[in-house]
């Protein structure tokens, strides 16, 4: 995974997390140039064992993603022969591609939205696996309609599992924008946080997730993700995979638990933190 910056995006990677920051002056706009830098972001991650989180934000305090370079339109052809994520999803355009790319990646991603994001922008958001807002700042919105087409990017995919059939015919059909605290309401996103909280509250997520134990992560998506199927068939492998995590690892963390005061009330009133405690020192 590269460290260094590309020419719309910011890198640094740290403790198993990769801090993707978009930089496109003067109001990040879905560009040629940064599909193709996400797009690099994305292939290198694919095959990158030592990466377990991603997170996307902005540099631009105002704006996430504003939406998709609306100067395609001019030149519509040259737009669909970007070649961005080309193996992903064959036959549709390609911020769609770049959008389920992202959304089938192994590691967990991660939008931190402090600002505006529109169109392409929500629709990147709308990919990922958790979605984190500013309460005072950030808003989303599908304005597609106001200009005679519909999304393109996912939105019409992704919507309705997050906030249902009705309103995400709401958001789709009015154009308007959604406030962080409705979003948050509706399950568009896991929390809006207040502005000044919100990086320490995502980089704790992140850094959270990055931590656990080998194998806990992804066994943890590949559980929830087959709760699209048939309950019996969700149960079934919830089964199998608590088995395939119950490792002579975990025996010793559940044992260090016990020797720490589990079982008592002490312990019990602030389980939480005595767990992270002995996960932390296991991994040292």
């Amino acid at each position: 995974m590269p460290e260094q910056s590309l020419p719309s995006l910011n890198l640094k990677r740290q403790n198993g997390v990769l801090w993707v920051s978009i930089d496109v002056p003067p109001v990040n706009l879905m560009t040629a140039q940064l599909m193709l830098d996400l797009d690099a972001v994305a292939a290198s991650a694919e095959n990158d064992p030592d990466l377990h989180v991603i997170v996307v934000q902005s540099a631009n305090p105002e704006f996430f993603l504003a939406h998709g370079d609306l100067s395609f339109v001019d030149d519509p052809a040259t737009y669909a022969a970007l070649p961005v994520a080309e193996g992903t999803l064959v036959g549709t355009g390609p911020m769609m591609r770049l959008h389920e790319r992202w959304r089938c990646l192994p590691q967990t991603t991660i939008a931190k939205v402090a600002g505006l994001a529109r169109g392409g922008g929500a629709e990147l958001a709308s990919s990922l696996d958790l979605r984190f807002a500013a309460l005072e700042t950030a808003a989303f919105g599908q304005f597609e309609a106001l200009i005679g087409i519909v999304p393109g990017a996912g939105a019409t995919a992704h919507l309705p599992r997050l906030v249902g059939r009705a309103r995400a015919l709401e958001i789709v059909l009015t154009g308007g924008l959604v406030d962080a605290a409705t979003a948050e309401r509706w399950g568009w996103v896991n929390r809006a946080l207040p502005a000044a909280e919100l990086d320490e509250y995502v980089e704790w997520v992140a850094l959270a997730i990055a931590s656990l134990p080998d194998g806990v992560r992804a066994a943890a998506i590949e559980a929830i993700d087959a709760a699209d199927g048939t309950l019996e068939d969700a149960l079934r492998a919830e089964n199998r995979l608590l088995g395939e995590t119950f490792t002579p690892a975990s025996g010793e963390l559940a044992r260090a638990a016990l020797a720490a005061g589990v079982h008592t009330r002490e312990v019990e009133l602030n389980l939480e933190k005595v767990l992270r405690a002995n996960l932390i020192r296991h991994a040292q």
